[in-house]
């Protein structure tokens, strides 16, 4: 199973883009609209972890800026009658914070303005949700720093070690772009700190 991939924009398509790897193998990836957004131009790095949904008729990748995202939508999953492309629209229509604030709440009202889900479903999804949110799994460095910009730097961390890289080597890099950039996504991250590191070679 694919649990993360790293590489270069291929090709921008209307749900997502095609990531090719330095193995040489394009994928294509399903993002979230907030993804979508932040997605990088054309040749440029990007990073993503992956849920692969394995169907009779297809298998399909999709990917998230950060491991609780992709756990998030796997937990959504487990939802009777809440199928991908329903739950990719809640995690583009709210951040994890926010869904679990709506999640609390039980505001059926909210989530009812997510396209595809009416006033019923969406009271069945709260209920649902409910318990499901409190075990979302998490990345194991989370349980170390609990703070949600400390775990995103681990996240950016690993997927440049996954590229060969010690953190020693990138970390004054990745803390300097976090600090003049907070809001990006680690895939971002990431590729703005490659592009770092070739100015340097």
């Amino acid at each position: 199973m694919i649990g993360y991939l790293q590489g270069r924009v291929l090709q921008k398509i209307p749900k997502g883009c095609i990531l090719l790897t330095s193995g040489g193998v394009g994928y294509v990836l399903v993002l979230p609209v907030r993804e979508m957004q932040n997605l990088p131009a054309c040749g440029d790095e990007a990073a993503y972890f992956i849920y692969t949904l394995v169907r009779e008729d297809a298998l399909e990748l999709y990917g998230f800026g950060t491991w609780e995202e992709r756990a998030a939508f796997e937990v959504m999953l487990s939802i009777s009658k809440l199928g991908p492309k329903t739950a990719l629209a809640i995690l583009s229509h709210f951040d994890l914070t926010s869904l679990r604030e709506t999640v609390a709440r039980q505001d059926g009202y909210s989530l009812a303005k997510v396209p595809g889900i009416g006033q019923k479903t969406s009271q069945r999804i709260l209920l649902e949700l409910q318990d499901k949110l409190k075990i979302l799994p998490v990345a194991p460095h989370q349980a170390e720093a609990p703070s949600g910009s400390s775990w995103v730097r681990g996240d950016i961390l690993a997927g440049l070690g996954n590229l060969g890289y010690t953190e020693p080597e990138v970390a004054q890099l990745v803390d300097a772009v976090l600090r003049e950039e907070p809001d990006l996504a680690p895939g971002e991250v990431i590729r703005v700190v490659l592009k770092g590191m070739a100015s340097q070679k």
